[in-house]
């Protein structure tokens, strides 16, 4: 009988913004959870029809693939840090009434109570190049990291650092010695 061990975690992976403080995220995803939410992604993305320059973007469709990797992003967080990353308040005779994590959501709530009510968006503001770093950091995660989403390059950050420094010693695998200078046999 053969055995196989396999690690789950059951910490939640934490992203550290600094001042903004830190965005917690569900440990491992199950079922379709990170696949649904990334078409959501791909499909916004497919809006913009491959345009690369901001300036050229239709804005509404630009809201919407913001919109759409934040919503993505929301749905891998834990619920304590999806509810400051996506706050959408609906507001009535001054006083916050009900809160949800979409805006879709709250306007037709708003719409309920009438005209006097209006929805204010209190989501966590994040630097674009930051939306998009987490983007790439959760596909990685959960993604197996196979593929990375394709965002639009004036917005796209900087790869990061690999950590540690590259080694020196030789490769273990004869087939990849070099081969300048020898006969062939």
């Amino acid at each position: 009988m053969a055995t196989k061990d396999f690690a789950v975690r059951t910490e939640p992976h934490v992203a550290n913004l600094g001042a903004l403080g830190e965005l917690h995220f569900i440990p491992e995803v199950f079922g379709d959870e990170f696949l649904d939410g990334y078409t959501q992604v791909q499909a916004a993305q497919a809006a913009l029809s491959g345009e690369q320059d901001l300036t050229k973007m239709d804005p509404e469709a630009l809201r919407d693939v913001y919109g759409s990797m934040r919503g993505f992003l929301a749905r891998l967080m834990t619920p304590e840090s999806a509810e400051r990353f996506l706050r959408f308040e609906v507001i009535k005779t001054g006083k916050v009434f009900d809160h949800f994590r979409s805006r879709e959501e709250a306007e037709a709530k708003a719409a309920e109570l009438g005209p006097t009510a209006r929805v204010e968006d209190n989501s966590m503001r994040v630097p674009d190049r930051v939306l998009i770093e987490l983007l790439e950091w959760t596909t990685e995660l959960y993604g197996g990291g196979n593929e990375r989403p394709t965002t639009p390059s004036s917005g796209s950050s900087r790869a990061s650092r690999r950590a540690g420094t590259p080694g020196k010693g030789s490769s273990p695998s004869k087939g990849s010695t070099r081969t300048a200078g020898r006969s062939a046999r």
